[in-house]
């Protein structure tokens, strides 16, 4: 391995494990955080919400940037703007304020997520791509699983802010790596025009969908959200008559592999994310576990993800991905299913058998899933298809909080609304079956 493949290696799957390390901490820390700034359930929500939010509106145009202007450049910048963003969560002291710098968090995370796995492919050499993605998909997932321990120990001896300092580290560390180790990446769009109205409009059209579905019990709601797909609508005329546009619709449009592939990840994150949001509340709120002791059970889905990922990610350069990921969303669903079963006086032990199950089913959809859409586009896309593909993930986080939002917005009473969302997700990754298995060959 050369010098500038170690760089990109250690660079991507550290701001890959620093994420959702931060996130699922956060899950955690959330009854901490509602304590002590006094905040109601769907302003908690909003924590979580408006970093993924902002990410979401702004990773196509990051990654389309990318490729114009530089892949390094640009996730150097993104993680030094994760990091100081990351110092101002920490110093916050009300709600408002920590919900505005989660946002600006989530505005550097984009930059980082449009550039990472175009990073790692383009340094990766042909045969030794899957094992690669399989890798940072276990970085991934370590931080997934480690943060619910880790981010359950800081919260009760360090507190919240805590988890906020080790983003800030973590995030800055990442940015030096890949500063001073690695290449100037090639850009194959270098020259071409960047589209600045469109991405603006793609933003905000964006911005007004998810905000608008979250509060569509509300009045303005449903205005707002249906003035979003309009924006969207003109965002998606606008891309179609553009000479360079921020997203190529026709990688959608003339390449199945990947409109599926990217279809049955927005699927799969809009059906799982929310379950850790709302069983950190359920374990601390109603079976009375401490932080840490809540984590330790959450962690059991994200354990099984970072085993068996790199397992997933070689099996799909030698197994057809399409079958490998169909299977994994296949038995994701049927965890969710028995999620319905949860009551106040479920053990502890089922519980976190049926996050195990989860956790293997997620392990062997994410791996082959990335290596369809990265494999099903030329070399000069890949920054696009990153970010497509990190915006489809992160589109699907923020649905599942909307569904999980609007869920609570009449105010039921906890179990009950816990038992809708599960139900609600459950029934969305069955469609994803059949969309995952659609996408046809890869190979």
């Amino acid at each position: 391995m050369t010098r500038n493949q170690r760089a990109v290696l250690l660079a991507v799957t550290a701001t890959s494990f620093a994420t959702p390390f931060m996130g699922s901490s956060v899950n955690i820390a959330l009854p901490a955080i509602q304590n002590e700034l006094a905040i109601d359930l769907i302003s908690l929500g909003w924590v979580t919400t408006s970093f993924l939010l902002a990410a979401s509106m702004f990773l196509v145009p990051f990654g389309r940037l990318a490729d114009i202007r530089g892949r390094k450049a640009l996730f150097v910048t993104g993680a030094a703007a994760t990091a100081l963003a990351s110092v101002c969560c920490a110093l916050c002291r009300s709600a408002g304020w920590l919900i505005a710098c989660r946002a600006l968090q989530g505005t550097g995370g984009a930059m980082v997520f449009g550039t990472g796995v175009a990073l790692l492919v383009s340094a990766s050499p042909a045969g030794h791509r899957g094992m690669a993605l399989g890798l940072n998909a276990a970085a991934v997932y370590l931080g997934l699983s480690s943060g619910p321990l880790i981010g359950g120990l800081l919260t009760d001896y360090f507190g919240w802010r805590s988890i906020f300092w080790v983003m800030a580290a973590l995030a800055a560390l990442a940015a030096v790596i890949l500063h001073l180790g690695a290449d100037d990446a090639p850009c194959e769009a270098r020259g071409e025009a960047f589209d600045l109205a469109g991405s603006l409009l793609y933003a905000a059209a964006l911005a007004a969908s998810m905000v608008g579905l979250s509060a569509i019990s509300r009045p303005g709601g449903l205005a707002l959200a249906l003035a979003g797909l309009a924006g969207m609508g003109l965002f998606v005329r606008r891309q179609l008559s553009s000479e360079s546009p921020v997203l190529d619709l026709s990688l959608f449009a003339g390449n199945v592999v990947f409109a599926f592939s990217n279809l049955a990840a927005l699927i799969h994150y809009s059906a799982t994310f929310a379950v850790s949001f709302l069983l950190s509340l359920y374990l601390q709120n109603l079976q009375g576990l401490s932080a840490r002791e809540a984590g330790l059970v959450l962690a059991a889905q994200p354990a099984m993800m970072a085993l068996f990922s790199p397992y997933a990610g070689r099996l799909s350069d030698r197994v057809e991905p399409r079958i490998v990921a169909s299977v994994g969303m296949a038995v994701t669903c049927v965890g969710l299913a028995l999620l319905l079963l949860v009551g106040s006086r479920t053990g502890l032990g089922l519980l976190a058998a049926d996050l195990a199950l989860l956790g293997l089913g997620f392990a062997l959809f994410s791996s082959p899933n990335t290596f369809a859409v990265m494999a099903s586009v030329e070399r000069r896309d890949y920054g696009v298809a990153s970010g497509t593909l990190g915006t489809m993930r992160l589109l699907g986080q923020t649905l599942s909080m909307a569904v999980a939002m609007l869920v609570f917005s009449p105010r039921p009473p906890f179990l009950a609304g816990m038992r809708t969302s599960f139900a609600v997700f459950a029934l969305l990754c069955l469609g994803g079956v059949f969309a995952s298995a659609a996408r046809g060959k890869v190979r």
